[in-house]
């Protein structure tokens, strides 16, 4: 469709290690499974999202894929949130990887603004 989504599928699938990696930290040493198993959740569909967009039957399911993605994208930005309220975070584990999660709700929302000009 456009060069967007393979950059997409590889900051999505980043991102979906990390958030695995933060589901070990805290399941394992903060002893959190609720919060952190909707984190899991929500992270690693973004990617799989990403990766079912890529094979669209039309351009409209493509935008609509990614849609659903960047609600993945948004929902994890909040369980990522309450984490740091709730002080299961400390600022630096929480900057990190906040700001890659800002940085692929961007990428998307631009691929599908740009996906849906080209529709028109």
């Amino acid at each position: 469709m456009s060069k967007n989504p393979s950059v997409l599928k590889v900051k999505s699938f980043r991102f979906a290690i990390r958030i695995i990696r933060l589901y070990q930290y805290l399941t394992d040493s903060k002893k959190e499974y609720v919060l952190s198993k909707q984190l899991l959740r929500s992270g690693t569909a973004i990617g799989a999202l990403v990766r079912e967009a890529q094979n669209a039957e039309s351009k409209k399911d493509f935008v609509h894929k990614l849609g659903i993605s960047q609600k993945e994208c948004d929902e994890s930005m909040y369980w990522l949130e309450l984490l740091i309220e709730t002080e299961y975070l400390n600022e630096k584990e929480f900057d990190a990887i906040y700001a890659d999660a800002t940085e692929l709700l961007k990428m998307l929302r631009s691929a599908i603004i740009t996906s849906k000009k080209s529709i028109s």
